[in-house]
């Protein structure tokens, strides 16, 4: 779907279209493509096997896993590329006033019950859209010009329609899940230590995680930023949980399995514009969210699925990793 650009990348002068490398993005693509068609209409529904980015990686499995292999000898020494771009990204973010105010005001908004703050959503859409173009009207167009390199089909609403059926669902459910293989292929280093770790943690206390992700919306593309590793694309949207936590003995130890509550996600995402399969070229580059208990639960009769997800820090937290629960 996305690879006119690949001239200047097959040796030989070879012309893309007849390589294997070609058929097999462009089949894995359009595999892509008709299950999120199919996922259109209706509820949010769970993937039922959970994807890895490198299944529909044009660089191979072996090339792109090592990205995530970490030097522990080295630690301390010499950072990880993935540390020294994350490193970039945390000075910007920590930096930038205007970044921050856009956050905390859009979160702010999201987060309230307030019926006429809620029915308000086209002024304070405006106000967010006018403050994204105060933050980098130009830099959001460089940011698309830059993707456009590598995929050349590119557009913002297909974008969101990926991020909506694809990349946040994987994402989301590898993170309640405990599926680390997965979150750590769609994660930088940094990222994915900190999601990690505390999952680990709790894993260790022998603590059961059963919660329930219900339904995932308002996926809106926030700005965009040039980075070192690649162009990055801010999206923020929304997600009902029921989170509970349960000791071995099945004793609720927090949340509750009567109560939803709305989160609100923001989440960078950076391109890989050596990956030329659009389905394969995201990753999670930073993950901010806060909670609040929804004000009319609505809780689905769906049965209740073990799967591992704590509770994410309150919004006065940049960086949110998942908490382990308390002993």
């Amino acid at each position: 779907m996305a690879m006119h650009s690949a001239e200047s990348v097959s040796k030989g002068g070879e012309k893309l279209g007849r390589t294997s490398t070609f058929r097999a993005i462009s089949q894995g693509v359009e595999t892509m493509k008709k299950e999120i068609d199919v996922g259109d209409a209706g509820p949010y529904r769970a993937p039922s096997q959970l994807r890895k980015r490198s299944d529909f990686s044009s660089k191979g499995a072996d090339s792109d896993s090592r990205v995530f292999e970490a030097n522990e000898e080295a630690m301390g020494v010499v950072l990880h590329k993935d540390s020294k771009w994350y490193q970039q990204w945390k000075d910007f973010k920590d930096n930038n006033l205007v970044f921050n105010r856009f956050f905390e005001m859009k979160m702010k908004y999201d987060e309230s019950d307030n019926t006429l703050i809620r029915a308000s959503r086209a002024l304070t859409d405006r106000v967010t859209d006018f403050l994204g173009g105060v933050f980098s009207k130009t830099e959001m167009s460089e940011v698309l010009t830059e993707i456009l390199k590598a995929d050349p089909k590119f557009d913002k609403d297909s974008f969101l329609k990926q991020c909506e059926k694809d990349i946040i669902p994987n994402i989301l459910e590898a993170m309640i899940r405990g599926e680390l293989d997965v979150l750590k292929d769609w994660c930088y280093e940094a990222t994915y230590s900190q999601l990690a770790h505390p999952i680990q943690q709790a894993r260790a206390l022998g603590l059961l995680f059963h919660s329930k992700i219900l339904d995932i919306d308002n996926i809106d593309l926030a700005m965009g930023k040039i980075m070192d590793q690649g162009p990055v694309l801010i999206i923020t949207f929304q997600a009902q949980v029921v989170m509970v936590i349960r000791s071995p003995k099945g004793d609720v130890v927090e949340g509750d399995p009567e109560k939803v509550m709305r989160m609100m996600h923001v989440w960078a995402l950076c391109r890989d514009q050596e990956e030329l399969n659009p389905n394969a070229a995201w990753r999670l580059l930073d993950i901010s969210a806060s909670s609040t208990e929804q004000s009319r639960p609505q809780i689905t009769p769906s049965s209740r699925v073990d799967v591992i997800r704590d509770r994410l820090a309150d919004s006065s937290t940049t960086d949110i990793p998942v908490r382990p629960s308390p002993n």
